[in-house]
Parts: C-alpha cells; structure tokens; sequence
C-alpha cells in the first residue's frame, strides 16, 4: 500500500499494478521470494546519462541513510539456485549506470562460485532471483565484494549445501563469508529447528533471508531462531513533511508495511531471549526488520539472460527478495560481527536504530508503535542497529 500524504494512513493497493510470481513454488523445492511487474515493460537500453525506473542506490542510500564507501573488504555471499550466465556482465552494467565502483572477478570484488563444484543447470526464474540479489546488495552496499553461491538446484538440500560453502569459502577463491543472503524460502515443518543446528547455528555469521510474499503466514528459513527475517515495506517519497515516527526521515521518504509480507508467529521454532513481543507468546515472531520489497515501489534491476517471459534489459521488481540481499548489505555497512555474537539479536538492542514503522498490515497483522510482526522493530536508520 502506498501512504497518503497528511492522513497517517495507507491506501489500497494500486490495481493498475500488476505482478508475476518470478519462482512457482513446487512441492519439495523452495522458491525465490521475488515479483516482476508485468505492466511496465523492459526498458532495453537508456540515453546517456539517464537512470532507469524504479529505485536504485541513490534511494536506497538516501532513504535509510547509509554510509557510502563503508563495507570494502568485506563480503556479502548470495545463496541462489541454478546458474545465472550472465552474472557479472549485467552486474557490470548496473554498476556502470549508477556511477558505482567496477565488482569485477579480476579486481577480486565479485566470484561466482558453483557449490558442487560443476556448472548448475540453467532457470530462468532463478536467474532473475540472482540478478536482483547482486544488484540490491550493490545498492546498499557498493564497496563491498560480492561472491554469488549457485545451488544445483532448488531441493532445501542443494541450498542447503550451498549455505555451508558460503560460510566456509572456497580457498583461494572467496574468504568464509560473515554475511550470507538467503532470498527464498519453504514453509515450516517440525524438522526444521533440527536443521538450524547443523546450518545456521554458526555465532559470528550474520544470516539474513527473505520473510517470504506470504502476506501474514510465516516461512523457513526466516523463522529460524538463528536468521534475521527480513520483512517489506512499501517506500514513497511523498511531498510534505511526515509527522509521528518517521517525521526525522530525510528528504521526505514514508514507509508503511507491505501487506505481501511474510510474517506471523512460527508454529515449531523457539523465542530467541532477545525477542520479547507478547504477539507470539512463547514462539519465534517474524520478521526482525523491514525494508523496501512492494512491487508498487519497485527496485530497479537490469538482466541480459531472458526472464520467464522473455525479457531483458532494465526490469522492476519486488518482493522480500528484495529486502534481504539489502539488509544483509547494510550488516556489511556497519561490520564484522562479534565472532561470539548473534547478529540477529542487534536490531533490538539498538531500537532507536531504526524508523518505528505503524502505518499498514499483512494477513491478520498490523504495524504499530514499537516492535510488530510485519515490520519488526522498524526499517533501517543508518547501520548502527546493525552492530553490537
């Protein structure tokens, strides 16, 4: 839902918006958390000098106020699935048109890492989800380097897989990575909180990953005790100043909560110590933070390999697919976690980090004052909410 100046409240969704589901969930496989508007059409190329639609690092960087140049030398690994290729080539580009520094495999800023070893097959949904994953951590975090972990396929075990090679590295290619980018999702099951142990039950490591487009119900593996779920909002710049608790925003930029977001009280995983909401009583509340993910703001992304309908060119999308791959830039903006630390506990040790977001709902939830399900304690303010 977009925000309506002066009034406090959102208003309906738009229906000249239209959107595709990027990844049809298929049972047994996990699905990309993304969605492509079908009613503006690819923009194959642009004029000298011109940006494209959609946001891009100048919003993102101006509407949660990052640092710029922080993050080098640290990086930022994406889980995907299947292979993208014309990864660092389109990367090249989306860098190129917004004035960003080059993220090339010889300047040693970006690696495409294939975790078995052998060239994944191609899917072009998958695909998309990676282009967007590479240039949303781009867009909040352009200094850092970027290595992109390509599943076999989408089976939980091939991801799976694929986590534990981003978080032990490859010798010689990438380092182990302290912050792992996860833009999709299954839902829950009572084995799950088993599977934490082995995968995500690592101190030190900041995982982050898409809440899912579930509009109120929750999905793994955001839910997990040990991930920072990374809920959507939607993100305007509106005309006049904001009152309530956004009214210190820079240049007039609104966020409401999206109401596609995933999010909701997990049915198996356990309250973390930090969490202490009275939403869930006694079980996990997701999400943890909030960031741009409606399709009706959408981030712009640029992709030479075709999309499901036959696309190319400069695309915009949304989605939670969105927001994590730019939370988990922002971890890197504000660096290295305590080697002990659970990072998905500093957004509530440092509230005030964040803009309190009480304007719209998902499912059966809504934003209010203080910490709630579809936004957790808020959409960034800076990276300090970010650090111990």
């Amino acid at each position: 839902m977009a925000f309506v100046p002066g009034t406090g409240h959102a208003q309906p969704p738009d229906p000249a918006v239209t959107t595709q589901q990027v990844c049809v969930p298929k049972p047994g496989r996990a699905a990309c958390q993304s969605l492509l508007r079908t009613d503006l059409p690819a923009v194959r190329s642009l004029t000298p000098g011109a940006l494209p639609p959609g946001y891009g690092p100048p919003h993102i960087r101006s509407a949660y106020q990052l640092p710029f140049g922080a993050g080098r030398g640290r990086t930022v690994a994406i889980v995907s699935a299947f292979h993208y290729p014309t990864a660092e080539a389109d990367l090249a580009e989306y860098r190129r048109t917004y004035g960003l520094p080059p993220c090339t495999t010889a300047n040693g800023c970006f690696d495409q890492v294939y975790a078995t070893g052998s060239q994944p097959p191609f899917d072009s949904s998958w695909a998309l989800e990676s282009a967007i994953d590479i240039d949303a951590v781009s867009a909040s975090c352009p200094a850092c380097n970027i290595v992109l972990v390509e599943a076999a396929s989408n089976t939980i075990g091939d991801l799976l897989n694929a986590v534990t090679v981003a978080r032990m590295g490859v010798p010689n290619v990438f380092p182990p990575a302290k912050f792992i980018s996860m833009s999709w999702g299954d839902g829950e099951n009572n084995l799950q909180p088993i599977i934490d142990q082995t995968y995500f039950n690592h101190p030190g490591i900041a995982f982050v990953a898409s809440s899912g487009n579930t509009g109120g119900v929750t999905q793994w593996p955001a839910a997990s005790q040990y991930i920072t779920s990374a809920g959507g909002t939607v993100l305007n710049q509106i005309p006049g100043p904001i009152q309530g608790p956004q009214r210190n925003r820079p240049r007039n930029w609104f966020e409401s909560a999206w109401s596609g977001t995933g999010c909701g009280c997990s049915p198996f995983q356990p309250k973390p110590a930090w969490q202490t909401d009275a939403i869930c009583p006694g079980s996990r509340t997701s999400a943890d933070v909030a960031a741009l993910a409606s399709p009706s703001t959408p981030l712009a992304v640029y992709t030479t390999t075709p999309t499901p309908t036959m696309e190319t060119g400069w695309l915009q999308v949304g989605g939670t697919s969105v927001a994590a791959p730019l939370v988990a830039g922002m971890y890197a903006l504000a660096g290295n976690p305590g080697p002990n630390d659970r990072p998905n506990s500093y957004p509530y040790a440092n509230r005030r980090a964040f803009w309190d977001i009480n304007v719209g709902t998902a499912g059966a939830f809504s934003a209010t004052l203080g910490y709630d399900a579809p936004t957790g304690v808020g959409s960034p303010r800076g990276v300090r909410g970010f650090r111990r």
